[in-house]
């Protein structure tokens, strides 16, 4: 293993958050309302001292309650998908595992659903009413996976192809009761919400609990699993290797899980179903910066949270004032990006 020291990580994510802050000035200026360079400077000036309360009229409600929630919200869900699809990837030794594969998505997306159709039955306080979706979505998405490494394993040993196709199965069942449940609200108002968020949806307005939930969730379960990076380089020669060199394999294996499906679980519960962030990236961020996941865990957040920003700023912009799902916009350019890969791959 090369030799890794914290300024290579820092200048390798300082990059990226260069970057980062580009698109998200793009992304700030486009949309159905165009937004001046001079004028959204001085708003971006106002919200960084905390002077909101100075932003000009004609931008206050556009930049500051409109545009920016919706890119942080695509940051952090970006970068959830990514840092689980990174772990799942690392953790099985397979380059096609990501939350959407492995049924974790459909798992999640089932759990979110069944708290959105009976929250409004529950009559709950707001505090609690901000988690019990997230809450449900991870509890969908660990049940899923639970029940996929229970299918893909044998005699304690796993194997990864019978892993993908018992995630691909689980996912297939999912979305047929998925598809059940929303057949038998045909007639409910909310129908068409639901499903435009199943095709991933971030035009969501978070509460501010809600945010917090959100962001804190992340950063806890990123930690969780990047404290496991030098174990995950490891666990890539094969478990047996990693045994002999002194990994709990097993702890590992369960901490990845519960933090990758908390991950899956929080970023399907406000965003819906966005695929390919979590395939790709990884993938992406691997051939730049290399295999160590001490480096690639963070740029592949940091890549996670580009790649959705400029998705959703095309899903909102390229029809507007109308909009698209952005999870179809990034299966439309993920689809051929992954094939290319594969090629280049086997080629």
């Amino acid at each position: 293993m090369r030799p890794l020291t914290l300024p290579g990580v820092i200048w390798r994510c300082g990059v990226l958050a260069i970057i980062l802050f580009v698109v998200v000035v793009i992304a700030l200026k486009l949309g159905a309302v165009p937004v001046s360079l001079y004028g959204l400077g001085l708003d971006l000036l106002h919200v960084l001292v905390g002077k909101t309360g100075e932003l000009s009229s004609n931008y206050n409600m556009i930049v500051y309650d409109i545009r920016l929630p919706r890119i942080l919200l695509s940051i952090v869900v970006g970068a959830s998908l990514a840092v689980a699809g990174t772990a799942f990837q690392a953790l099985l030794r397979n380059p096609l595992a990501d939350p959407y594969i492995l049924g974790a998505s459909s798992g999640a997306s089932l759990g979110a659903m069944l708290t959105m159709i009976a929250g409004p039955y529950l009559a709950l306080p707001l505090i609690l009413s901000a988690v019990v979706t997230p809450l449900g979505a991870f509890l969908g998405a660990a049940a899923t996976v639970a029940v996929v490494y229970f299918l893909g394993s044998h005699n304690g040993q796993l194997d990864s192809n019978t892993l993908l196709l018992s995630g691909i199965v689980s996912g297939s069942f999912l979305s047929a009761i998925i598809t059940f449940l929303i057949s038998t609200l045909a007639g409910r108002g909310d129908l068409r919400g639901i499903l435009f968020w199943l095709m991933g949806d971030l035009s969501a307005s978070l509460q501010p609990s809600v945010r917090w939930v959100l962001g804190v969730g992340f950063l806890v379960a990123t930690a969780i699993i990047y404290t496991t990076a030098s174990d995950l380089n490891l666990l890539l020669n094969g478990e047996k290797e990693a045994m002999h060199l002194g990994v709990d394999v097993r702890r590992v294996r369960l901490v990845v899980y519960i933090a990758a499906s908390l991950l899956t679980g929080l970023a399907v519960s406000f965003s819906g179903a966005i695929g390919y962030v979590g395939l790709l990236v990884p993938h992406v961020m691997r051939l730049i910066f290399g295999s160590d996941h001490r480096v690639l865990i963070p740029t592949s957040a940091f890549g996670g949270a580009i790649v959705l920003v400029i998705a959703d700023t095309v899903a909102r912009t390229v029809v507007a004032p109308s909009e698209l799902p952005v999870g179809a916009m990034t299966a439309l350019a993920g689809a051929p990006l992954f094939i290319y890969l594969l090629r280049r791959k086997f080629a």
